[in-house]
C-alpha cells in the first residue's frame, strides 16, 4: 500500500504485469493498465444521482435508470447462459445508443455523456465475461481503513507516517486472507 493513488504506484505495483480486465472508478491514475476494462456502475450510479440533484433533467436520470438495470443484471450473471447474458448486453447497448443521442443542457449531463462517449465500452464488460464484478467495491472495502484515515484525518503529518501506516496495513490484509 501507498499513501498515493498515482498511476505509477499502479505500474510499479505491477512489475510489469498486465492483467486481462481491470474493474475501476474513472479516476484517471486508474486507467489503461489493462486490455479491457469494467467501470464500476456503483461509482457511476453516484455520479448520475450528482448530477440529477444539479438539475440534469435529461441525461442522467435515464443514464441510472440503465445503470440500475445493467446492477441487477450483473447480480445474476453468472446463473445467466451465455446466449441470455449476449442478449442483454445487446439490448443494453441499444438504449445506451438511445441516451448518447440525448442533448443535456446541463452542465453535469454534458460532462457525464462526454465521459460515457470515451468508456461505454468498458460498462457492461461483466456480461461478456461474468467472473469480473461490475464495481470495485470488493477492494475498496479492503482499503477503506486507508481511505477513511487519509480523508478524515487529512493524511498524514509525515512522509513516514503513511509508508508505517501501509506497511502495517499490508501485512495485516494479507496475514488475513
Amino acid at each position: 500500500m501507498r499513501n498515493s493513488r498515482a498511476a505509477s504506484v499502479v505500474t510499479e505495483t505491477m512489475a510489469g504485469h498486465r492483467p486481462s480486465i481491470w474493474v475501476s472508478d474513472l479516476y484517471g491514475a486508474q486507467q489503461d493498465h489493462a486490455d479491457l476494462g469494467q467501470v464500476c456502475l456503483a461509482h457511476q450510479l453516484r455520479d448520475c444521482k450528482y448530477a440529477i440533484e444539479a438539475g440534469d433533467t435529461i441525461f442522467a436520470p435515464r443514464m441510472k435508470a440503465l445503470m440500475l438495470r445493467a446492477v441487477v443484471l450483473a447480480w445474476r450473471r453468472k446463473e445467466l447462459a451465455e446466449s441470455t447474458r449476449c442478449t442483454y448486453q445487446r439490448r443494453l447497448d441499444r438504449e445506451l445508443n438511445a441516451i448518447m443521442v440525448l442533448a443535456p443542457t446541463n452542465p453535469h449531463g454534458r460532462r457525464l455523456r462526454k465521459r460515457y462517449g470515451k468508456v461505454r465500452s468498458h460498462l457492461f464488460t461483466f456480461l461478456e465475461h461474468p467472473e469480473v464484478p461490475p464495481d470495485n467495491n470488493g477492494s475498496e472495502r479492503e482499503l477503506r481503513p486507508t481511505a477513511t484515515y487519509r480523508k478524515v484525518t487529512g493524511g498524514f503529518r509525515s512522509a513516514w507516517g503513511g509508508d508505517l501506516f501501509a506497511g502495517v496495513r499490508s501485512a495485516v490484509g494479507i496475514a488475513a486472507r
